[in-house]
């Protein structure tokens, strides 16, 4: 009896090594995600956030997120402003091959358009499209920005099944806008719309005077909640571009009084754009704090279904802080960047191809693959997200792709080796290009103006400030960059870019 018990021990021995060979070596394959949510803010800066080091707003739901997954420290976003920055993650292009590289409306090119921004070619495949072909049920709720309903960026014609929000990002200035849209199909929000703009010369501040009926944000959660309701059963992928915290600002009223009257010592007018408001620290704030809110209920909505932990959670930013203005305290819209140290010791603000306009916060929760509590230096942008959806959720491959996956750094498998320049070719704001190699970032600005600005070069790693600037002692890498940016941007007669 113990000589045939003895083939079968040692067979069972046999497997457990192999087995354990595996799972140290990271040989054995990561069970992929049935279901992705990518969350999207909007305007968020890179210290904004309890979790990268903000001291005075309230987000324990984006914080815990990151306690439970992995946080990206170098991560970048694909455009220093909105639309061309969402055009880079969906297509996987970065702004040299992207349809969009700015924020350019669509009547001006399409003079039918009453609202909306210019739209993305009809035969550009956009990462919603993979998850769509490959089975899953697909949603976006929020902001979208790459092409009014009808035409040939109609996110219902890339692979989305169901959208709600916002198609155009000038209406998504007001919280409470006449209407959003499902579809093709406008529905009533607010018989009486508040406008996005405003000012008040003199006279008493009432944040009352912008407070609408239906607050657009509540309407865009409530749409998510249910699609993760409707579809829990079957794999999805569902796109989340919040509008928050974009001006302008009138977040309800309980959000701001959640923060003290004592930060806010005079009201904002309104005098660099946007809405009044009497309290614009703490109802910035409360607007943060809102977006931490509906991460925290999307993440408790995928818990009560059962399948939180079968969910590849992302979180990040369309790009930085707003930007300042000539008011010495108020940035647009009212945002006191300095009061809440929102870039912490970046750069600049968005609208700039510095790391305050581009460096953005990125989380990521996956506990089946990613451990809990990792800090990640890895260099990234969000042209590496369409290949890195693709190889986490074993979609069909794409050629010609600008990014590199991150999925075997989220695992604990490897790392980037010999990663593709990350390149950002930004026409607005005078012209701007960068292009990040290893640790140094080149850049050149004001390409558009009469005297173009000079080349500088920064080691972001050990300067992430950008305030030496090693253009004299570095100049291969001016050389290299240009070389780079000559072979990587493609003609776009749309979004024209003057480089000398």
């Amino acid at each position: 009896m113990e000589s045939r018990m003895m083939p079968n021990f040692n067979r069972l021995v046999r497997c457990l090594f192999i087995v354990t060979w595996l799972w140290i070596s990271g040989a054995w394959a990561v069970a992929a995600p049935r279901h992705v949510v990518f969350i999207l803010a909007d305007d968020l800066g890179w210290g904004e956030l309890g979790c990268y080091g903000q001291q005075k707003i309230k987000t324990p739901h984006i914080d815990q997120l990151a306690r439970e997954g992995m946080r990206f420290t170098q991560h970048y976003s694909g455009a220093p402003v909105c639309a061309p920055s969402r055009c880079v993650l969906l297509s996987g292009k970065h702004t040299g091959h992207a349809d969009i590289r700015g924020n350019r409306q669509a009547s001006l090119s399409l003079p039918q358009c009453k609202e909306g921004q210019h739209p993305i070619e009809a035969h550009t495949w956009l990462l919603s499209q993979s998850f769509k072909e490959s089975g899953y049920a697909t949603a976006a709720m929020g902001k979208w920005g790459l092409g009014p309903v009808g035409t040939s960026g109609d996110p219902n014609r890339h692979g989305f099944d169901l959208f709600y929000g916002y198609n155009c990002q000038a209406v998504a200035h007001s919280f409470y806008p006449k209407f959003l849209w499902r579809n093709d199909q406008q529905v009533l929000l607010n018989e009486i719309p508040v406008p996005g703009h405003d000012s008040l010369v003199k006279g008493e501040v009432k944040a009352e005077k912008w407070i609408g009926k239906n607050y657009s944000s509540l309407s865009i959660l409530r749409e998510a909640l249910q699609f993760i309701d409707e579809h829990q059963k079957e794999k999805f992928f569902l796109f989340l571009p919040f509008i928050e915290p974009h001006m302008a600002m009138h977040p309800p009223l309980s959000s701001v009084d959640q923060y003290p009257k004592e930060w806010d010592d005079q009201p904002y007018r309104g005098q660099s754009g946007y809405l009044p408001h009497p309290r614009p620290r703490a109802a910035y704030a409360a607007m943060i704090s809102d977006l931490d809110r509906h991460v925290g209920q999307v993440v408790e909505k995928l818990r009560q279904a059962g399948i939180l932990d079968e969910t590849l959670i992302v979180f990040t930013s369309d790009n930085g802080t707003t930007h300042m203005a000539k008011d010495p305290q108020f940035g647009i819209g009212g945002v006191d960047a300095a009061f809440f140290q929102s870039t912490r010791d970046l750069k600049a603000f968005k609208g700039s191809v510095y790391e305050g306009g581009l460096r953005v916060p990125m989380i990521v929760r996956y506990p089946s693959a990613v451990k809990a509590g990792i800090e990640s230096e890895t260099p990234s942008y969000f042209a590496d997200w369409f290949p890195t959806l693709i190889e986490a959720c074993s979609l069909k491959p794409r050629d010609g792709l600008d990014g590199d996956s991150l999925w075997p750094v989220m695992t604990g498998q490897a790392t980037v080796e010999n990663r593709k320049p990350m390149i950002w070719a930004y026409p607005e704001y005078t012209g701007q290009v960068a292009v990040r190699m290893g640790n140094h970032k080149v850049l050149r600005r004001g390409l558009h103006t009469k005297k173009p600005g000079d080349w500088e070069v920064y080691d972001v790693t050990k300067d992430r400030g950008e305030t030496k600037n090693l253009a004299q002692e570095k100049p291969d890498l001016i050389r290299e960059a240009e070389k780079i940016l000559i072979k990587e941007i493609s003609d776009n007669p749309v979004f024209p870019l003057r480089f000398p």
